[in-house]
């Protein structure tokens, strides 16, 4: 079995910022085509030499691009914007089109529609979809010149660029996932095995937001922990920010619940978790999932998790984020279900291509 990398690098004391995106709301908007231009050409010895407007240029498209080297949605604004085309202009002299903008997402991104209905699936590198498409540039009036009409007055307006709204979505933001009350330790603990920083307060919902850390073994394997906000009691109900939060745990392969092990009847926060995430949805249930009983350095919790062994039927393992108790053999087990959930994978995606 292999055995997890401990980092000699120095850990910073500061909580940082950065967390980790997995659903973004944003609004396209393309560009205008430019306009066409209304001129006559003069000339010293023909004064009436005839329509020289040029036809304005298209405007850009705004693409989502999939690529490897972007992994969450934090660098993308609430408004993608492209660039508009440029207008037409004398002596017949064409509007410049405008770049189309391409904005990099990571693989595995579902864009959705303002009706929750899948449009896009970028599940490979180098995938594309046209989230906004810039409009047409007007022509100019030496396009409407004909025998009946030698001197066409009128020219185009360019066309106005498409304007939607997406949801854009991760398919799969983590290998495992911390799910737990508030103040369990979540957030402890991945400081404990990662180099990730999320903020850590003796206060309730200190976590907003998921963090994500990195787990590296001697290998050279390497799995995403993602640290989730902690849940409540009505969650599925949509108490608090509950539904937000039950969606990040749908975006990870496996589940590992940390109970806080000193509080009084901890296996009732199992059951109160496993009900909100089955009354959310049913296929969370069945994923891969233990029990990390987290503060067992507290007095009162030696006890308690004999007896939360007993009331539950997942296997226990008791650890303590702050003191660094049994992380070895917990990184172990997350070795252990990330290997059982590649293997069942890989039956899936044969399926599949058949």
């Amino acid at each position: 079995m292999a055995v997890p990398l401990r980092s000699k690098k120095p850990k910073s004391s500061k909580p940082t910022t950065q967390y980790f995106v997995d659903s973004r709301h944003v609004r396209t908007v393309g560009g205008n085509g430019g306009d066409g231009c209304v001129s006559f050409l003069r000339l010293w010895c023909n004064e009436n030499a005839g329509p020289d407007g040029g036809d304005g240029g298209n405007g850009g498209h705004v693409i989502l691009q999939a690529t490897q080297d972007v992994k969450d949605f934090n660098h993308i604004t609430a408004l993608l914007r492209a660039d508009d085309g440029a207008k037409g202009a004398t002596k017949d002299c064409h509007g410049k089109n405008a770049n189309h903008t391409v904005v990099k997402v990571p693989i595995g991104t579902i864009v959705k529609n303002t009706l929750g209905k899948v449009v896009g699936d970028l599940d490979a590198e180098g995938m594309m979809f046209v989230a906004a498409r810039g409009g047409a540039g007007g022509k100019g009036n030496q396009f409407f010149k004909s025998d009946l009409e030698q001197a066409p007055q009128v020219a185009e307006f360019g066309a106005t660029g498409e304007e939607t709204a997406y949801t854009l979505e991760l398919r799969s933001m983590a290998h495992v996932g911390f799910i737990g009350l508030p103040n369990a330790g979540k957030s402890t603990l991945l400081r404990a095995i990662t180099r990730a920083r999320p903020k850590v307060a003796p206060y309730p919902f200190t976590t907003l937001k998921p963090h994500l850390g990195m787990v590296q073994y001697d290998d050279y394997e390497q799995i995403a922990v993602a640290d989730l906000p902690g849940l409540i009691e009505g969650s599925h109900k949509n108490k608090g920010l509950g539904i937000q939060f039950l969606k990040h745990a749908e975006r990870c392969n496996a589940l590992l619940f940390v109970i806080d092990a000193s509080a009084d009847e901890p296996w009732t926060h199992y059951h109160t978790l496993l009900h909100e995430l089955g009354m959310f949805s049913e296929e969370l249930t069945i994923r891969p999932r233990i029990i990390i009983a987290n503060k067992i350095d507290l007095p009162e919790a030696e006890r308690n998790v004999e007896l939360l062994a007993h009331h539950v039927d997942v296997p226990v393992l008791p650890v303590s984020a702050k003191m660094g108790t049994n992380i070895a053999e917990m990184l172990q087990e997350i070795r252990v279900i990330y290997e059982s959930s590649r293997e069942q994978e890989a039956p899936n995606e044969e399926e599949q291509k058949r």
